[in-house]
């Protein structure tokens, strides 16, 4: 499942953006608020994982300063997006690292799983930031003593 191209600008409070109806009906319509968005502009292109959301009657999405950075965007700039169905696990995508951490630790994993999906994706957001993969491994690893502690100590209240 996948949209059309279509222009869009950056306006209102410069970090959403104003989508229109036609193209996000059919998400919606499969259960789909989650997608995957392709923005391009004069040549640079990323790809990204977004939310489709109906704030007062509109459909919007984030489109965050940093994703404006990379394409070189500026407040009223027209770039073409497109939207793909999101067929990841968890919204987002999982960094290898903390992928390797979570099968070699079974019960933080396990911990994971039990979180619902936007803490899921929250926490997945904490580790990806990290530039280096040696720092996306150390913090997963913390990540995952910290899980244990906390539902440890949880359980045992």
């Amino acid at each position: 499942m996948k949209s059309e191209p279509f222009e869009i600008t950056v306006t209102g409070n410069y970090y959403s953006l104003k989508l229109p109806e036609h193209i996000v009906r059919p998400f919606l319509e499969k259960n789909r608020n989650r997608v995957k968005a392709k923005a391009s502009y004069l040549g640079k292109e990323i790809t990204f994982h977004a939310a489709l959301q109906k704030r007062n009657g509109l459909y919007c999405m984030m489109f965050g300063k940093r994703h404006q950075k990379v394409l070189g965007i500026f407040p009223n700039d027209y770039f073409q997006l497109q939207f793909f169905e999101d067929t990841s696990k968890y919204g987002v995508e999982m960094p290898e690292e903390l992928d390797a951490v979570f099968l070699s630790d079974y019960e933080a994993f396990q911990i994971f799983e039990s979180f619902t999906p936007s803490k899921q994706r929250g926490l997945i957001y904490a580790i990806s930031r990290y530039r280096t993969s040696q720092t996306r491994i150390d913090k997963s690893l913390l990540l995952c003593e910290i899980l244990k502690e906390v539902f440890v100590e949880i359980r045992y209240c």
